[in-house]
């Protein structure tokens, strides 16, 4: 029997405790421990969950202890224990902690606060998995990037897409630390034309024309995109929609839902059981969807705290090197975590219904 991929996760952030109980639920993983400094409620729920807890560094492994917080070690020991490590630290952060990786020769996937040039490859699966098989990195790019890649990949596959422009509706801050900052009554333009995602979409797939602008915008549930596609050709709305639907990480919503804003779609994905009511989709709006001849035009939510998930997931296989085939690993991600382009299918099982279901590679 092939032994499973022995996985570490630095930082028990926003993103950190998600991808950990991601990869508790992945057949071909184990989740040997992970590493953080902080000493509140976060770490504590940690220790409640019987998961190792390491100190990110040697200053933390003190401050854990005098905390009375169980600690299995620090960071050190930890990246010796394992094949790959998910550093989901704060920005920045992670790019002083890849000097510690590669000394070890260790392989690590980082998320898209990092540059593009610290890893030197940026992933979404469905577009890019091959190329980062057996690589010693990758850089999982951001919600906004990621949502914008799935997407765009999409059309590019179906032979329809040739230039495409967005603007972003961003969110302010994280829910979880809305009482520490934000903004109200304003927007907040990005100041420059084109945004990063765009140009972070290239560092994926560099054929994609692609420009975006962005405004930050008050609220915190999730952001919002337009687009505005030049197609390849003419074609029909159902054809768009068909490309949409070849990826099992777009939700088309239906107006007869009545998911009409985002609150709406997060408190569907609660109602379902999804752990912390998350959505690792891409939700788009099927009947506002509109197609004139060869323009088409499109809005969707993405979820910050959740689509880059899976991506994570699928970028551990494609380092590991075991699973060649993008198909097939996300094919198991999405088994593992309930991921379906339908959230009213009966048959799927959800995470606080009942332990989550292994995927088979």
């Amino acid at each position: 029997m092939i032994k499973p991929i022995r996985v570490a996760v630095n930082g028990y952030g926003v993103i950190g405790k998600r991808v950990a109980d991601a990869v508790k639920a992945q057949k071909d993983m184990t989740l040997i421990g992970v590493a953080d400094v902080a000493t509140d409620w976060r770490t504590r729920v940690l220790q409640t969950k019987g998961v190792p807890l390491f100190a990110a560094t040697p200053k933390a492994f003190d401050g854990l202890r005098a905390a009375g917080l169980q600690t299995a070690g620090q960071l050190d020991d930890l990246l010796g224990e394992v094949d790959v490590i998910v550093d989901c630290t704060p920005k920045r952060v992670a790019a002083d902690n890849v000097a510690l990786y590669r000394a070890r020769s260790l392989k690590f996937v980082l998320q898209g606060g990092e540059k593009h040039a610290v890893t030197g490859h940026s992933f979404v699966a469905e577009a890019n998995f091959e190329t980062a098989v057996g690589r010693q990195a990758t850089r999982v790019v951001s919600c906004n990037t990621t949502a914008t890649v799935r997407t765009l990949s999409a059309l590019k596959r179906a032979g329809l897409l040739q230039r495409a422009r967005g603007t972003l509706l961003r969110r302010a801050t994280d829910p979880w630390e809305s009482h520490q900052g934000g903004i109200m009554n304003t927007l907040v333009p990005e100041p420059e034309i084109p945004s990063h995602q765009g140009p972070d979409a290239q560092t994926v797939d560099p054929d994609l024309d692609v420009v975006t602008m962005a405004v930050k915008v008050p609220e915190t549930i999730a952001h919002l995109h337009y687009w505005s596609i030049q197609m390849t050709r003419p074609a029909d709305k159902e054809e768009v929609l068909g490309a949409f639907r070849s990826s099992s990480r777009i939700l088309l919503m239906k107006d007869a839902y009545g998911l009409d804003a985002l609150n709406a779609v997060k408190e569907l994905t609660a109602d379902r059981g999804r752990s912390r009511g998350d959505l690792y989709e891409v939700a788009l709006w099927a009947d506002m969807l509109t197609v004139q001849g060869d323009e088409l035009f499109y809005a969707y939510m993405v979820d910050n705290q959740a689509i880059v998930v899976p991506e994570t997931i699928d970028a551990i296989r494609a380092l590991d090197g075991r699973e060649t085939s993008g198909r097939r690993s996300i094919a198991a991600t999405d088994r593992a975590m309930g991921i379906d382009n339908d959230l009213f299918a009966g048959n799927r099982v959800w995470a606080s219904e009942s332990p989550l279901p292994e995927a088979d590679l």
